[in-house]
């Protein structure tokens, strides 16, 4: 493998995409850098590949279609938590380094 790729591939995250669009929902995983661009190409590869199981979902028939992505993290560390608006919400656990 070529230092570059290697670069790449470590510069790359796992993130679980969820589609609602025209009753129907979708959910896979891709890989992709962590930017918005990355994410984008990731998921039109995957439709492009259509490895994708869409489901009826009998709920959304007037509703807008939406995206919605999350990092996968295989971490053993705590949860980290902040309070918004007076709810404890789940951010994330802790980026390398930070405990």
């Amino acid at each position: 493998m070529s230092p570059h790729f290697t670069d790449i591939m470590n510069s790359m995250k796992k993130f679980l995409i969820n589609i609602w669009a025209y009753d129907y929902h979708a959910k896979f995983e891709v890989l992709a850098e962590d930017n918005a661009l990355s994410i984008e190409q990731s998921i039109l590869d995957k439709i492009g590949e259509k490895s994708i199981k869409w489901e009826s979902t009998g709920m959304f028939k007037d509703t807008p279609k939406r995206i919605t992505y999350e990092e996968v993290i295989n971490d053993t560390r705590a949860i980290q938590y902040k309070t918004v608006l007076g709810v404890r919400m789940a951010t994330g656990a802790p980026e390398g380094g930070q405990v």
